[in-house]
C-alpha cells in the first residue's frame, strides 16, 4: 500500500495531491470526491488568501464538484489520525506541526492521544457514516480488537468440576451435607471437602476464531505499516484462517447462537465486533474499503486534554473547593454560578433559560498563601501575532465571552481569600517550552475593571505525556 502524510488545514492543490497519490487526473478527481463525502477534506477556492490561511471558515467551503485537471480548487484535509482508502495509508498530521513533513514520532503520540480520548467516550466507530454514504470500518474495529486483547487476553467458556480436597473454592454446602464430620470440643472438622474447579475449554469454538481474527488483523496492520504507527505488537496466536471455521453462513449462525446465552458485557461486545468481522469479509487493501481512525474535531480533543491537565473545577461543588465561600450553597457547582438569561413577560414574569455560557476551565491554584482564580479557554488556533501581523486569531466572540465569565464570577473572585484573577487563552505549540503570545483586549470591557486576556502557547508534548499519565500542569509556568 502506498502510505504518505498529509497536513490539516494546509491547503493543497490538485496536482499535489496526485503525486501523494501517484495517480492520475481522472483517479484523484474519484479519490477527491470520495474524501468529500466522507468529510475529511474540504475545497476552497484557489486564491492567495486561501493560502495564507490557517483555519477553515465554513463559509469559504465549495460544493462543486471535482473535475479532473481542475485548478480552480485548493483542497484542505480537515482529519487528525489515518485513513486507509484507495489502497493508500493516509496519515493526518495537526496542523501545528512545521517542523517536519514526516512527523512519525509525533502522530505516534497523538494517536495514543485520540486512543485514550476514545476510549472515555466509549465508542467503537464500527461503520463510517455520512449523509450521503456508508462504510465498514475495519481500522477502528482491528485497533478495538488487539486491545481488548492486550487488556482482558482470549474470549474464553469454561467449564466447573467438582473436586475433593481440591485447590479451588470450597463448597461449604455440598462437603456439611455430604462429608463425614469429626466433632471434638463442640466444633466441626471436616477430614474430607468438596472444592470447584473452573477449567478453561482451550478447544472452545469461539476462542480459536478470536485466535484467528486476531492474528489476520495483526497481520493486516502489519502489512499497512501501521503496527508501528499504533505501537502494537505483532500477534501470532494460529495458523487457523476463517475458512477453518465453515462457510459465513454458519459461522454467523454460531455467533448469533452464542450471543444469545452471554450476559457478560464484554463477551456481548467482542461477539458482536467479531460477527462484523466475519460478515464484511474485506481487507485494509481492497480498492472499495475506506477506514479511518481519528477525528474531523481535534479542537474538542484539545479541549479535553487542557480541561484535564489543569485540574478543571467548573462541576466541583462548593463545599469541596479549596476556599470557604459562605455566601454560596456548599451543593451549588461553580458553573451554577453563571447567570442564565431571563425570558420576561410583561404580564406574567419571567421564565429563566436552561442553558448558559459556559467556560472551557476554571482552576484555582494557591500561590504565596494566597489563591488565584484562573479563566482558561482552550482553543486549537495556529496565531501569528507580531508588530505587523495577525492571522489565525480567535474571533471576537470569544474574547468577549471570556470578558463574561470574569463578570459571571465576580461574586466568589471578590471573596477576600482570592487575590487575583487570570483570564487566559491556551493554545498548543511544538516548542519544548511555554510561549507567552501576548494578550487580547477591549477598552469598553476593559474599563470596567476587567483584566485582558492573555494568550498562552503550551508544549504539547509535555502536555500530552501529563494527560496520558494522569498528571497536572503547574499553573505557575503559563507566568500569568
Amino acid at each position: 500500500m502506498i502510505s504518505f502524510f498529509v497536513k490539516e488545514q494546509k491547503r493543497y492543490t490538485q496536482e499535489e495531491l496526485k503525486k501523494l497519490f501517484q495517480c492520475d487526473s481522472n483517479k484523484i478527481a474519484e479519490y477527491i470526491r470520495k474524501l468529500k463525502q466522507f468529510n475529511v477534506l474540504k475545497a476552497v477556492k484557489n486564491t492567495q488568501e486561501q493560502l495564507n490561511f490557517t483555519e477553515l471558515i465554513e463559509d469559504d467551503v465549495e460544493v462543486e464538484e471535482t473535475e479532473p485537471g481542475q485548478s480552480d480548487y485548493l483542497y484542505v484535509f480537515t482529519f487528525v489520525g489515518v485513513i486507509t482508502a484507495f489502497e493508500r495509508v493516509l496519515k493526518c498530521y495537526p496542523k501545528y506541526i512545521d517542523s517536519t513533513d514526516q512527523p512519525l514520532e509525533e502522530l505516534k503520540v497523538v494517536l495514543e492521544v485520540l486512543e485514550k480520548y476514545n476510549s472515555k467516550e466509549q465508542i467503537i466507530k464500527m461503520y463510517n457514516e455520512t449523509d450521503e454514504t456508508s462504510s465498514f470500518n475495519l481500522l477502528a474495529v482491528m485497533l478495538y480488537l488487539l486491545h481488548d486483547f492486550n487488556e482482558n487476553g482470549l474470549y474464553s467458556n469454561s467449564t466447573d468440576t467438582i473436586e475433593v480436597n481440591g485447590a479451588g473454592e470450597i463448597l461449604w454446602d455440598k462437603t456439611i451435607n455430604e462429608s463425614f464430620t469429626f466433632i471434638s470440643n463442640t466444633r466441626p472438622y471436616y477430614m474430607e471437602v468438596y472444592t470447584q474447579k473452573r477449567l478453561n475449554d482451550e478447544l472452545d469454538y469461539f476462542k480459536r476464531l478470536h485466535e484467528a481474527i486476531l492474528t489476520i488483523c495483526s497481520h493486516e496492520l502489519k502489512k499497512a505499516g501501521l503496527a508501528d504507527l499504533f505501537a502494537i505488537s505483532p500477534v501470532e496466536l494460529t495458523d487457523e484462517e476463517i475458512s477453518d471455521f465453515g462457510d459465513q453462513d454458519e459461522i454467523l449462525y454460531r455467533l448469533y447462537n452464542e450471543l444469545n446465552v452471554q450476559f457478560n458485557t464484554r463477551k456481548q461486545l467482542l461477539l458482536k465486533t467479531l460477527y462484523a468481522v466475519v460478515s464484511q469479509n474485506n481487507h485494509l487493501s481492497d480498492i472499495d474499503s475506506f477506514s479511518m481512525f481519528g477525528t474531523n474535531s481535534f479542537h474538542t480533543v484539545w479541549e479535553k486534554i487542557c480541561s484535564e491537565v489543569f485540574n478543571n473545577q467548573l462541576e466541583t461543588e462548593v463545599r469541596n473547593l479549596p476556599i470557604s465561600l459562605p455566601t454560596i450553597e456548599p451543593n451549588d457547582k461553580l458553573i451554577d454560578l453563571i447567570e442564565k438569561p431571563k425570558w420576561w413577560h410583561d404580564e406574567n414574569g419571567y421564565l429563566v433559560a436552561k442553558s448558559t455560557l459556559i467556560p472551557d476551565i476554571v482552576s484555582m491554584e494557591k500561590i504565596s498563601n494566597r489563591y488565584r482564580f484562573f479563566i482558561f479557554d482552550a482553543k486549537y488556533y495556529k496565531l501569528v501575532l507580531t508588530s505587523e501581523k495577525l492571522n489565525g486569531q480567535p474571533g471576537v466572540g470569544d474574547v468577549t465571552k471570556q470578558y463574561l465569565y470574569q463578570l459571571a464570577f465576580s461574586k466568589i473572585t471578590d471573596d477576600v481569600e482570592i487575590s487575583e484573577v487570570r483570564n487566559c487563552f491556551l493554545l498548543p505549540t511544538e516548542s519544548d517550552e511555554v510561549i507567552n503570545k501576548g494578550r487580547v483586549s477591549m477598552d469598553m470591557l476593559g474599563n470596567l475593571g476587567l483584566e485582558s486576556i492573555q494568550i498562552r502557547e503550551l508544549p504539547v508534548k509535555e502536555v500530552y505525556s501529563h494527560y496520558l499519565h494522569n498528571k497536572k500542569f503547574d499553573l505557575r509556568r503559563l507566568g500569568l
